[in-house]
């Protein structure tokens, strides 16, 4: 019997130096198959494109535009709105203003127009796929912006729907997190069926960062019932200024690139009967 393959995607390429060298030493290994990159972080430069684009090109993962719109990043468009003090809203903020439907449709496309434009400009070609940093493609009017830009500019990539397996659903309420991902998933996902753009058929990965539960002890959960091309998240990277200048999370990815780079990990796959895919898109 065939092994199950599936994508495991390390979120946030270019956020820092430190994070950018563990999520490479990953994908070196072949211990992930893909990533995805923010171009409106600070720490993303001509460097860090280059050095993972010799791995994209020796076919060692996909890569993905990973769209930002949230603080504390900044836009890549000057007349991009609403801000606070130069820097995208905060997550609760851009979440409130989305499901109200207050976000300026034009805006939000230009500046989503320039993240593609940016990593085709880093990378020489577009994306393999697109997702968001903090699932904001997702939102109401951002899911809009998004398609259409990916369907005008990278229409062979795929798009990261986050709904999980139909099997997980049973204690779908043990996750708020993920039952919210769910919800918005659904809509997400006839939009970009009606603009011809293929989604993967499953997601998992979310957790509390906050809990105390070891990350060993929480991965396992995220293969169950996975399909064929099911995408699990991950944020594995080593911690530096950069990194805790910009984000909450750090331990955790430490933490994360210590269970993906050890034995543990290739051992559950072989007993589960799984593997990485090594071919794209979806």
């Amino acid at each position: 019997m065939a092994a199950t393959r599936f994508w495991l995607c390390a979120d946030d390429y270019g956020i820092s130096r430190a994070v950018d060298h563990g999520i490479r030493d990953l994908i070196s290994r072949g211990r992930i198959n893909a990533t995805s990159v923010m171009v409106a972080a600070p720490a993303f430069d001509a460097a860090e494109a280059a050095a993972l684009k010799r791995l994209r090109d020796a076919g060692r993962a996909a890569v993905g535009l990973h769209i930002t719109l949230t603080a504390p990043f900044s836009p890549l468009t000057r007349d991009f709105a609403p801000t606070g003090r130069g820097f995208f809203l905060p997550l609760a903020a851009l979440l409130a203003a989305a499901l109200a439907r207050r976000l300026d449709g034009d805006k939000l496309r230009r500046e989503i127009d320039a993240q593609l434009a940016a990593f085709a400009g880093a990378f020489g070609t577009p994306p393999d796929f697109v997702d968001g940093h903090q699932h904001v493609q997702l939102f109401p009017q951002i899911r809009d912006a998004a398609l259409d830009a990916v369907a005008r500019h990278a229409p062979n990539a795929w798009v990261r729907q986050c709904g999980r397996a139909p099997a997980r659903l049973v204690n779908r309420l043990a996750d708020r997190k993920g039952l919210l991902l769910d919800v918005l998933s659904v809509a997400f996902r006839r939009r970009a069926q009606r603009r011809g753009l293929r989604t993967n058929p499953a997601f998992a990965g979310t957790y509390d960062f906050e809990s105390g539960t070891a990350f060993a002890d929480l991965f396992p959960a995220f293969l169950d019932h996975l399909p064929e091309d099911g995408v699990v998240m991950c944020h594995p990277g080593f911690v530096d200024d950069e990194l805790r200048a910009l984000d909450p999370v750090t331990a955790r990815r430490e933490e994360e690139f210590a269970y993906f780079s050890g034995e543990a990990f290739p051992a559950l796959l072989a007993a589960r009967g799984v593997g990485l895919a090594q071919s794209w898109p979806i």
